[in-house]
């Protein structure tokens, strides 16, 4: 789950990391009186779960407060890639004379944490890496030992620090691995990372992410759904705890993994169109697929459900049983393609058959997207 920018900026205080002082607003007289109790000049930013937001006109530099109503105004109710703004952070402009780029995130390759630290921030630090690499630090960190401090320093001094700014800097680092670590994150990023003309180090921008499965660690943070996942159905799969995301064709699709689920998308893409992607992971229940049929089938224009399930560890028969549950209690007219393998098949193939769906025992997933072509072939 990514946090708004004042959420990271949040953590990194927690953490002993300076970030400016700020105000939250919903429309532009909040945002008015939040620039009042700041202090001009301000700059004015949408709080959205994305990038992009210079480029997209989202972070405003206002000298006034008149000029504060106006870019509030500009501002909210505004789309920054696909995200509307709802609100916009208030923070009092600082004049900088320096700018890093500072994160601690996960190695994809070697799954371990990696904690970069360039000299040029404020911008794309993949960006930095192509042009200028040798102004890229980066170093793995132990998971039994965290960043030690004299790895810290070691980083900062290949980036050109000396002196009391080597630990200066080094003690923000490490501030920065603590939030990392105590909050499950997957990423967490300042950039920039300023000095300012007065000598002080400050974190302007946070980019923070923590892992979805360890949200129930944190009820302190109390993340609230709803304004991160616009999408109604997208939320209400987080809700019964899969992965649901709405696509734009008629082919609804429930899956028990996600590598069946893309096959299932994949395959049905070259005749049909899918509605969705939806994998439920490993713990099937009856009760999980009758909310799984509701959640898919809520979706306006759907012609038809396919079914692809594995039964390794998951009991797909009690699954069946949810489903038919479904089918009969609200008397589901369009067809329903199930191709279901594994743990309990021949059992779970009974109770489809016996309840109108139409069963796939074939290993191949074209096989039962074929079918599916068939019965809306014939029912045309």
């Amino acid at each position: 789950m990514r946090l708004y920018e004042f959420e990271g900026n949040d953590l990194l205080h927690r953490e002993g990391i300076p970030v400016p002082d700020y105000a939250l607003a919903a429309t532009p007289g909040e945002a008015r009186e939040g620039a009042e109790k700041l202090g001009l000049p301000v700059v004015v930013k949408a709080q959205v779960l994305t990038g992009g937001r210079w480029l997209a006109g989202g972070v405003q530099t206002a000298q006034s407060l008149e000029e504060v109503e106006e870019a509030a105004r500009r501002i909210l109710g505004s789309s920054i890639r696909g995200w509307l703004v709802q609100k916009v952070m208030i923070t009092p402009k600082v004049d900088s004379v320096r700018e890093f780029y500072m994160a601690v995130t996960i190695d994809e390759y070697s799954g371990t944490p990696v904690a970069i630290l360039s000299a040029a921030g404020g911008v794309s630090v993949n960006q930095i890496a192509r042009e200028r690499p040798e102004e890229v630090v980066s170093r793995y960190i132990s998971v039994i030992k965290g960043l030690l401090p004299s790895e810290a320093r070691r980083m900062c001094r290949g980036v050109g620090l000396e002196g009391a700014e080597v630990s200066r800097v080094a003690n923000m680092l490490s501030a920065l691995y603590r939030v990392f670590r105590n909050y499950d994150a997957l990423i967490a990023e300042i950039n920039p990372l300023v000095r300012t003309s007065e000598g002080d180090y400050m974190a302007l921008d946070a980019k923070v992410e923590i892992d979805d499965s360890s949200l129930y660690r944190h009820p302190e943070l109390n993340l609230s759904l709803d304004s991160r996942i616009p999408n109604t159905l997208e939320r209400k799969g987080r809700e019964i705890g899969v992965t649901y995301v709405e696509l734009d064709g008629d082919i609804a699709i429930i899956a028990s993994g996600a590598g069946l689920g893309m096959a299932s998308m994949d395959i049905i893409s070259r005749r049909m169109r899918p509605a969705n992607f939806l994998e439920t992971g490993g713990a099937i229940t009856a009760e999980l697929m009758y909310k799984v049929m509701d959640l898919v089938l809520q979706k306006e224009g759907i012609r038809a459900v396919f079914i692809n399930v594995y039964g390794g560890i998951n009991p797909i028969h009690e699954g069946a049983e949810g489903v038919v549950k479904y089918m009969k209690e609200h008397q589901v007219t369009v067809p329903v393609v199930a191709k279901a393998l594994g743990n309990h098949q021949e059992e779970t193939w009974e109770i489809f058959q016996n309840n109108g769906v139409h069963v796939v025992t074939d290993v191949s997933t074209e096989k039962g997207v074929e079918q599916l072509a068939r019965l809306l072939e014939s029912d045309k």
